[in-house]
C-alpha cells in the first residue's frame, strides 16, 4: 500500500475479499447485484480524536483489527490497484475478536 496516513479519528480499512455468492438453487449472483462485505481489516489509523478541551483521545481500533461497519460507511478510494475505505472510527460498529 502507498503511504496513507489518516488524520485525527479517521481509519483506513481494506474490505474483506468478496466471495462468490450463489442463490439456494445454485445460481451465481452477478457482481453488479452483490452486496459488498461489511467486514474489513484496519490498515492505518489516525492519531486520535480531538476533544473539546483540545486534547487528543487515542483511537480504540488499531492496525490489524478486523472490524464490522455499515454498508454505506466511509469513502472508497483506490491506490496502487487496491481499494480501501477511509472512515471515522465512529462508523465502526464492532471489532471482531
Amino acid at each position: 500500500m502507498a503511504k496513507l496516513k489518516p488524520l485525527y479519528d479517521k481509519i483506513v480499512v481494506k474490505r474483506q475479499e468478496e466471495q462468490e455468492q450463489r442463490t439456494a438453487s445454485g445460481i451465481i449472483i452477478p457482481d453488479t447485484a452483490k452486496e459488498k462485505p461489511q467486514i474489513g481489516e484496519v490498515v492505518a489509523v489516525g492519531e486520535g480524536k480531538r476533544l473539546n478541551n483540545g486534547e487528543i483521545a487515542p483511537l480504540r481500533v488499531k492496525v490489524g483489527d478486523k472490524v464490522v461497519f455499515n454498508k454505506y460507511a466511509g469513502t472508497e478510494i483506490e491506490l496502487d490497484g487496491e481499494k480501501y475505505l477511509i472512515m471515522s472510527e465512529d462508523e465502526v460498529l464492532a471489532i471482531l475478536e
